[in-house]
């Protein structure tokens, strides 16, 4: 079972609870779900369920209906799954401001860790 970390910025924001939050009731109990699949079977969960995008970035599938809805997470320290940034996917790729904001919270996140602020 991996631990699964929710990211929070220096001012104690959720980015990941904030998008579930907003969620209606079904959707969030099956992103909820999701989530649970991802701790429970870590780096071998493929394929519907996630994708890898580009470097440590993996983006977790959540299909609700219409929508898509993404979390993007990476693997911290063996067992940790950090989860980093959520959002609706209305694309056919996953666009890049998505990306790179995810890429700047694994960045803070590594960072704060490293300088003690963050405790696992």
């Amino acid at each position: 079972m991996h631990r699964i970390v929710f990211y929070t910025t220096a001012r104690g924001e959720s980015p990941v609870d904030d998008f579930l939050d907003g969620l209606s009731a079904k959707a969030r109990a099956k992103a909820d779900n999701f989530i649970d699949l991802l701790a429970r079977e870590g780096h071998s969960l493929r394929r519907p369920y996630t994708d890898v995008l580009r470097g440590k970035i993996r983006e977790l599938r959540i299909p609700y209906g219409t929508n898509q809805y993404r979390i993007l997470y990476f693997f911290f320290r063996g067992d940790c799954i950090v989860l980093l940034h959520g959002f609706t996917k209305k694309t056919q790729k996953v666009p890049a401001k998505e990306f790179e904001r995810a890429e700047r919270y694994m960045q803070d996140f590594i960072s704060r860790y490293e300088m003690g602020e963050i405790k696992l």
